[in-house]
């Protein structure tokens, strides 16, 4: 994967802090896996977002296919 060089200025607590929690990782590291993590965090809250369009519907709306409030009862008692 290519490399960029960034040259900024950070919280010393914070980075102190990351040191002490992975120590022996050189500062790139430490950065790509925080920008890996909020990437991540980040996916995580679109796909939570895109499941709240389901959250308005009551487990008892019927369509096509029935409700999912009964298959939730049919899948408890087998």
């Amino acid at each position: 994967m290519p490399r960029t060089r960034i040259s900024t200025t950070v919280s010393d607590e914070l980075l102190t802090q990351a040191r002490a929690a992975l120590p022996g990782l050189n500062d790139a590291t430490l950065l790509d896996r925080a920008l890996a993590s909020l990437c991540a965090e980040h996916r995580a809250a679109e796909i939570d977002r895109s499941y709240e369009a389901y959250d308005a519907l009551p487990l008892d709306t019927e369509d096509e296919w029935g409700n999912l409030a009964d298959l939730l009862d049919a899948a408890a008692t087998t």
